[in-house]
């Protein structure tokens, strides 16, 4: 590995960190980086339901409950 090579990987895990930082982020604080964690897999995971109007949303709430 180069000296290059070496550098862009630290360059891109600097980047990382910011990004989770700033996507962890709101206007009221931060959030717990374990939980911006989680929210990052799930963006990953195919959708468990798929919402088409409110009544469906809560038919699916109901049932889950």
């Amino acid at each position: 590995m180069t000296r290059v090579d070496i550098n862009l990987q630290e360059e891109v895990k600097l980047l990382r960190s910011f990004v989770i930082g700033i996507a962890g982020k709101d206007e009221e604080g931060e959030y717990n980086p374990e939980f911006v964690g989680r929210i990052l897999r799930a963006l990953k995971e195919n959708a468990d339901y798929k919402f088409s109007d409110s009544k469906t949303f809560l038919d699916q709430i109901q049932k889950t409950n």
